[in-house]
Parts: C-alpha cells; structure tokens; sequence
C-alpha cells in the first residue's frame, strides 16, 4: 500500500523524481489527446492530496511523497513545442538528472489506450520531446506514453492531436490514464526497469 501524503519543500534538497505531464494550457485543450499527460499528473496531485500552483518555472508544480520518495509533480504553462523550457527550469529547482525525470504524454505510434514505458531513446517526432531534448541537452529522461493513434493522414497529424477522444475511445483512456499513474508511481517506488517489466 502505497502512503499518500503531502510534504513541504525542502530548499536545496534535490527531489527524487520530477514528474512532467506534457499538454497545452487553456480550457479549449482539456481532454483532448495532446493532454494525456497532463491528465495523468492531475489525476496523481488528486491521488497524494497536492494542489498544483503556478511557479516561476513557466508551470503549475507541486510536491508529494510516494513511499518517502521526494517526488515533484508538474504541467508546463508553455505551448507543447516549448515544453523544454519550463523542464529546464523545473530539473534546476529540483536538482535532478535526465533520467530522474519522467515525461507523461501521448504517442501517435500506439493504438488508442495503449500504454508503454520507456527510458530515453527515439523522439518519434514529437514536438514536446524535442524541445525537452534541446534544453536538457539529453534524450535519457524517462517516458511514460499514452497511446492516440494515428491520424489518418500526416496532413490531419495537428486537428488530431487537438481533437477530443470519441466517446467509446475516451472510456478506454480514462482507464490507460490511470494505469498511467499506477507506472507513475511504481518507477517512484521500484525504479524504471521494474516499471517496465510490469507494464510493458
């Protein structure tokens, strides 16, 4: 069972995780398939009694505890290509590595609701993980993808990722979002090779 509790910060104390839920800021972008990650790390500050405020760092962050893991939650206030921005500054505040960091967001090379997790590699395009890469310097930070599919044509690739999951699709996600967490959770507790045997 895991233990659920707020914490305060704690000034130049490096956190164990730093937590990144990828997406677009505004109402007119909520639930639509670019936000998966976004979802995921609300869904995790509402499982651990956080509340996520805006910062300095171009995000809206808090901290929990996960097991006694130092673990900081985060969604960027940024447009998803710049997403590396608020990243830089948040992996500074928290003091952590690439591969402390775990990025939550959808992947068009999945079916719908599939869920996968992975350390470092490939960007498969994504335009939040390039720019994550470009300010960290680095691809070896962690992932946790969200399935959307693919479009049904490069051409529709942008109305597809801003478009809102069908009604059938979108009872399946919120199932994967909370699997989602639950990975979340276990690289918190049992690291990412563990993670990945488990959910993989």
């Amino acid at each position: 069972m895991l233990r659920r509790s707020r914490s305060e910060p704690r000034r130049g104390t490096p956190a164990d995780l730093l937590v990144v839920g990828l997406g677009n800021p505004g109402d007119e972008y909520a639930r639509t398939r670019h936000n998966v990650g976004a979802e995921v790390v609300e869904m995790l500050a509402r499982r651990h009694g956080a509340t996520l405020k805006k910062g300095k760092e171009r995000a809206r962050v808090d901290e929990v505890r996960i097991d006694g893991r130092r673990v900081a939650l985060a969604i960027p206030l940024t447009y998803m290509n710049d997403s590396g921005d608020a990243v830089r500054l948040l992996a500074r505040r928290y003091g952590v590595e690439p591969e402390q960091i775990v990025v939550v967001h959808d992947e068009l090379d999945l079916p719908v609701a599939a869920l996968k997790v992975k350390a470092g590699g490939g960007l498969a395009g994504h335009n939040g993980l390039r720019s994550i890469k470009a300010h960290l310097h680095s691809e070896a930070f962690l992932r946790v993808r969200i399935g959307v599919d693919k479009p049904v044509s490069k051409e529709r690739g942008v109305d597809h990722v801003l478009n809102k999951f069908a009604k059938r699709e979108r009872a399946e996600i919120d199932v994967t979002l909370e699997h989602a967490a639950d990975a979340v959770e276990a690289i918190a507790t049992k690291g990412i090779a563990a993670t990945m045997n488990e959910f993989n």
